[in-house]
């Protein structure tokens, strides 16, 4: 029986793995460390774990926690080298802060530190989905961050909303809960009059997508709604529920688990074996593409009833790829269709666009591939 509301989180036969993602604002206030919050959810996790449910933290925090100790100004935002050397120096208090109040229920703590990279490359993907399982086998509480010490822009996720989907998928969790600074997602801006909370989402559409708000109230974290909105479609992929609810309150799973207060993301079906499940998952959750290939109404008709892409239907080819690489693949109003990896290079893709199969071997100088991103290497958006 799949999770359909928020009490199921607590059954551990419905969901047995939960990551639970902490925000910055919860965990530092003005005065610094919010200890006494911190203390209930532990306790909080804790019981999760008496219940027989493995728990992953995705913990925000220690840009926060580094620029309040270097007093560095706009929480450590200002620069990429403001952001980087005050992770350093929070990092360590964060890890610490986890460690101690486990260890109080006699939980081990395991800081892992993510980049980008380490979600994007398949073999290194697995590696982390490796240490995850090997670190709840053995009765360990992972604690997850990005590595902003070391992460550039260019290689970052950018906020942990994404980063807690990412890591829920190598983990193979149940659940995503995201702790924020509001109840869930509204049909509209919250502050709106007549704004509704929607307790339960089948599917993240464009008219959901709508009602986001990239605003964070806090001004302290780095994602808002629409971060969390791509969390949910990257957790939805792999078959993964998410529930977007409000953190500041005393033992806040508690309320929403127990009072049902906040927003469920319900996953859509998969198809196939695990296996393939489990990597057309991981590719489509990516956040870093080498090119796209734009292609006419026909093809994307043929892509939605689970064609492959072939060269016929190509309109456009965008980027530097290489054979193997994973591209997106847009219609004419440039709607990202489907991610996949590509059969050929950027240079043989262009050289081929809109010609049949018997045309493209002059081209080419071999005969063609079957298709140009084939549906088993293809997962739709």
């Amino acid at each position: 029986m799949p999770i359909s509301r928020l009490s199921d989180l607590a059954d551990s036969t419905l969901a047995p793995r939960l990551v639970i993602k902490v925000g910055s604002a919860l965990l530092v206030g003005p005065d610094g460390v919010r200890r006494a919050w911190i203390t209930q959810l532990v306790a909080e996790i804790a019981e999760a774990r008496s219940r027989g449910q493995d728990v992953i933290v995705v913990s925000s925090g220690a840009i926060a926690l580094g620029a309040a100790t270097l007093g560095l100004e706009k929480g450590g935002r200002g620069s990429l080298a403001d952001a980087q050397g005050a992770a350093a120096v929070g990092q360590i208090a964060l890890s610490g802060l986890w460690a101690e109040l486990l260890g109080m229920h006699g939980i081990n703590a395991a800081q892992m530190l993510l980049t980008l990279e380490d979600l994007e490359d398949r073999r290194r993907y697995l590696n982390v989905t490796a240490t995850l399982t090997r670190l709840l086998d053995a009765g360990a509480v992972p604690v997850i961050n990005e590595n902003d010490s070391v992460a550039t822009q260019e290689i970052r996720f950018g906020d942990n909303d994404r980063l807690a989907a990412r890591v829920a998928q190598a983990a193979q969790a149940s659940a995503v809960v995201l702790l924020s600074d509001i109840d869930g997602l509204y049909d509209r801006h919250p502050k709106l009059p007549g704004a509704r909370m929607i307790p339960v989402v089948e599917g993240v559409t464009a008219e959901v997508r709508a009602m986001a708000s990239a605003d964070s109230s806090s001004g302290m974290g780095s994602g808002g709604m629409v971060s969390k909105l791509q969390a949910a479609e990257i957790a939805e992929l792999a078959g993964i529920c998410l529930v977007i609810g409000n953190g500041q309150h005393e033992r806040p799973l508690a309320r929403i688990v127990g009072e049902g207060v906040g927003t469920l993301f319900v996953p859509r079906p998969t198809k196939g074996g695990r296996k393939a499940a489990a990597r057309k998952a991981w590719l489509g959750g990516r956040l870093r593409l080498k090119g796209e290939i734009v292609v006419d109404d026909g093809a994307a008709a043929a892509l939605s009833r689970g064609s492959s892409l072939l060269a016929k239907g190509v309109t456009a080819v965008e980027g530097v790829f290489s054979r193997g690489d994973p591209v997106a693949i847009l219609d004419g109003a440039r709607r990202v269709l489907a991610h996949g990896l590509s059969e050929y290079d950027a240079t043989e893709c262009a050289a081929i666009v809109g010609l049949h199969s018997s045309q493209q071997e002059a081209v080419l100088g071999y005969a063609p591939r079957s298709s140009i991103v084939h549906r088993d290497q293809m997962v739709l958006k």
